[in-house]
């Protein structure tokens, strides 16, 4: 796709560029060493590494002709800029002034290789590693493209790799699943964000996208950094074969909207760098081969490289970026998701409450398939669907009739289930929720609401273990539901829902990203639903898969309702009800 834009006396081809009192005692630490225990039966999860994912030399395959593919193109025509293997679609970008840089500089770096055998068409992206299983890009990378049965991820290596696939350092990776912003708009270039799911974890190091209302990151003249092995030089179409980086200052929504007209849209994207001087000399921007990877400030990504002109020099041109901040909410779920048959769609856990027989159902976004059994789990009382392990696999806390804490995780390099006890003397522990990141350190948490009604929240290390718990809030004995999974407000935090037994008013408490007693603030009331109304009230995650945040409840009578969240920071914070179905009044435990 090459668009044409109008500028003060010339035409411009746009390119993307690429979480007390005796009670709390009992409870007060989370085992740092689990003991083993036995597991209730768990089923295989829907991809399992060791069969499904194609062997190294299948993966070296594909980055060899991605990259072979890449340059023939390149070669042919300059226009494609972003290798995005659609000619003429001027989709990518590269680092023109630049300086050489490593991988130990930069270790949450990615390559990006597709070849698709059928098409022939080839080309490479790059990608920032923000969980370790979690590779945030473009869209315009991501989009029409199917990156399992044809991609490949290389991570911690300075130097792309060789022809002879000597990948120098670096590991191969496949694609488990990929996601891509619902609003993407591929001609306009518009909300260009996506996540690529890896099945196995990778060992780089994550680099954190900025927060949600993050404005300082976005001043004028704010110097930040930009990294790819995109093209180094507006006359050749070569890209580079180590690792780049350059300084580029963030300009004002002003100046790119000048410079750009209506192409730029406010709020969506970010420029930046010195106005290009119409050839190398004296430019430094993003160019051809960069698209996909992260702008830097202060150790957080604030930008993706998305689009710029052709050739990326032409005088008074700004690179431009995907603004991060805006879709941080959309974002989110996809780094911090766990629906259990990897689709992007939470999916139901509960437990029949005749049998003890514990089942999964898959969300189909309007309703849940049906129930796929996974043994007898009589003796448990709280279910809870989270991932401790930050592996992109779905795993359990759930809560034994003594008291017992336990952990339920798959294990990749055995293809198997493990089973840890977290803690013991949990029996009196009024409510236990797993929402995801309240601390804002990217790890997911724990709390726990103690007999005398303390808020406790345990900050998680990222593998199953806590670190001391901190003491978050009082008062909370009365309330008979306190939920969460993610974000409810489209901010990128994590939120809380809490009903008050005696009159069962509903209540939105808002996530802060801080650790301690300032992790929520407020409380806005969503509702009044008493127990006769909705006798259940269950928090999975982003059961319709658009991106944000939602909230099932289930009648007396037995009907599942789906309160899709707006991602909206003010009222209203759900959609009117969805119903899901008839006969959940089978279920005593809902995870």
């Amino acid at each position: 796709m090459v668009t044409p834009m109008s500028g003060p006396g010339r035409r411009r081809r746009r390119f993307a560029v690429a979480a007390a009192g005796a009670a709390a005692a009992v409870g007060a630490a989370l085992l740092s060493a689990p003991a083993a225990q036995a597991a209730p039966a768990l089923p295989q999860p829907n991809v399992s590494p060791a069969t499904e994912t194609p062997s190294q030399s299948e993966l070296i395959s594909r980055v060899v002709k991605a990259m072979a593919a890449d340059e023939a193109g390149r070669a042919k025509e300059k226009a494609p800029l972003s290798t995005s293997g659609k000619a003429g679609s001027g989709i990518d970008a590269k680092i023109i002034g630049g300086t050489t840089t490593t991988i130990s500089a930069a270790p949450w770096m990615a390559q990006l290789h597709y070849y698709d055998p059928y098409t022939g068409e080839g080309f490479f992206c790059g990608g920032t590693v923000v969980a370790p299983t979690k590779i945030l890009t473009a869209a315009h990378c991501v989009k029409g493209y199917n990156w399992y049965l044809n991609g490949a991820v290389v991570t911690g290596a300075t130097q792309l790799p060789s022809a002879d696939g000597d990948l120098h350092g670096g590991t191969v990776s496949g694609v488990w699943r990929q996601w891509n912003n619902p609003t993407y708009n591929e001609a306009a270039i518009d909300n260009d964000i996506a996540v690529l799911t890896l099945p196995v974890p990778v060992k780089a190091t994550p680099l954190r996208m900025t927060t949600a209302g993050d404005t300082a990151s976005y001043a004028a003249g704010t110097n930040a950094r930009v990294y790819g092995w995109g093209r180094t030089s507006s006359t050749s179409d070569e890209i580079s074969e180590y690792l780049k980086t350059a300084t580029l200052p963030i300009q004002s929504d002003a100046t790119c909207g000048t410079a750009w007209g209506s192409y730029y849209v406010r709020g969506h994207m970010v420029c930046a760098g010195t106005p290009a001087t119409g050839s190398d000399a004296g430019t430094t921007t993003a160019c051809n081969g960069d698209s996909g990877g992260p702008l830097v400030v202060n150790n957080r990504i604030v930008g993706v490289v998305s689009w710029g002109v052709e050739d990326c020099v032409e005088k008074g041109a700004y690179g431009v970026f995907t603004k991060v901040t805006s879709y941080v909410g959309a974002t989110y779920p996809r780094i911090d998701d766990t629906d259990i048959n990897g689709d992007h769609r939470a999916d139901l856990w509960a437990r029949k409450k005749s049998t003890g027989v514990g089942y999964s159902r898959n969300s189909l976004s309007s309703k849940f398939a049906a129930q796929e059994a996974w043994g007898d789990w009589r003796g448990v009382n709280v279910v809870l669907q989270t991932d401790l392990d930050r592996d992109g696999y779905q795993d359990l806390v759930y809560r034994a009739t003594d008291g017992s804490l336990y952990w339920a995780h798959y294990v990749i390099s055995s293809d198997s289930w493990a089973t840890k006890r977290l803690s013991t003397g949990w029996k009196s522990v009024r409510q236990i929720v797993t929402p995801g990141d309240v601390t804002g350190d990217y790890l997911p948490d724990l709390l726990m609401v103690d007999s005398a009604g303390v808020l406790w929240t345990y900050p998680g290390k990222g593998n199953g273990t806590f670190s001391a718990r901190l003491k978050t809030g009082t008062g909370w004995a009365g309330f008979d539901v306190l939920r969460g999974h993610g974000d409810f407000t489209g901010d990128g935090r994590t939120d809380l829902v809490a009903r008050v037994r005696s009159t069962g008013d509903l209540y939105l408490y808002k996530g802060t990203g801080k650790a301690g007693s300032g992790s929520f603030t407020g409380r806005t009331k969503l509702a009044t639903w008493k127990s006769t109304t909705y006798n259940a009230i269950v928090t999975v995650g982003d059961v319709s898969g658009d991106g944000k945040a939602d909230l099932l409840a289930r009648t007396p009578s037995g009907t599942m309702y789906l309160y899709r969240g707006t991602g909206r920071n003010a009222a209203p914070f759900f959609s009117a009800r969805l119903s899901m179905g008839t006969g959940y009044q089978q279920y005593d435990v809902l995870g």
